[in-house]
């Protein structure tokens, strides 16, 4: 005995009261033709199309002997859960009981008909096709930033205040740990400890007087 379901990714299921006659599917051959003027029309086949499935069928309005159970749904429920579907466009599995048919599908089609006479049912056909997931594979692209240069805690110059009894040696020491680069803060100060002599000649100037304002390179 076969079964019709269409079941939906949250498990909720639509069993077909009545089962169709017929179930239609059909594959088919993509083919692309090109046309050489030597040869003439030449077919190449460049993969297969995704199935398709459709039957026709109805959803009764009381239950009757070709029911395949009870509990039958109200017809216009029932088409609107379908159509629901349909435009929801995410797929739900194709279940045929006693059958290979058991795909992922997209319901595409749905043509629904009330016939005089016949009060309350209501009649469909129903097109479908099989659904296959597209992965897209996302790439980050870094974009790399030109490096700035870190600035230097130490590239700023202090400024000093000569105390009695400092020399040069001594202020060296204090900032640089040894007094031998004094001749650093020296060449810093040249304007103010270079002086002339009553001969106009250069004196080395290595004397330091309190208050003076020394510039201390880092």
């Amino acid at each position: 005995m076969m079964d019709f379901y269409l079941i939906q990714p949250n498990g909720k299921k639509i069993h077909f009261p009545v089962n169709p006659e017929t179930v239609d599917v059909q594959t088919e051959k993509k083919i692309d033709t090109i046309n050489l003027n030597d040869i003439g029309e030449i077919d190449i086949t460049v993969g297969e199309r995704r199935a398709e499935y459709r039957f026709s069928s109805f959803f009764p309005k009381y239950h009757d002997s070709y029911c395949q159970y009870e509990n039958i749904p109200d017809p216009d429920v029932a088409i609107k859960e379908l159509n629901k579907i349909r435009e929801a466009g995410k797929p739900v599995r194709l279940l045929i009981s006693g059958s290979s048919i058991n795909s992922l599908v997209l319901i595409t089609n749905i043509t629904s008909t009330i016939r005089g006479g016949e009060v309350g049912d209501v009649y469909f056909d129903i097109e479908m096709r099989a659904w296959k997931e597209v992965k897209v594979r996302k790439t980050t692209r870094k974009i790399s930033q030109p490096k700035r240069p870190r600035p230097n805690p130490k590239s700023k110059s202090k400024l000093y205040t000569v105390r009695k009894g400092d020399t040069l040696w001594d202020i060296s020491k204090r900032y640089y740990g040894s007094g031998t680069k004094w001749r650093r803060i020296w060449n810093s100060n040249k304007s103010k400890l270079i002086k002339k002599d009553s001969r106009n000649k250069r004196d080395p100037g290595h004397w330091i007087y309190p208050g003076q304002k020394l510039v201390i390179p880092s």
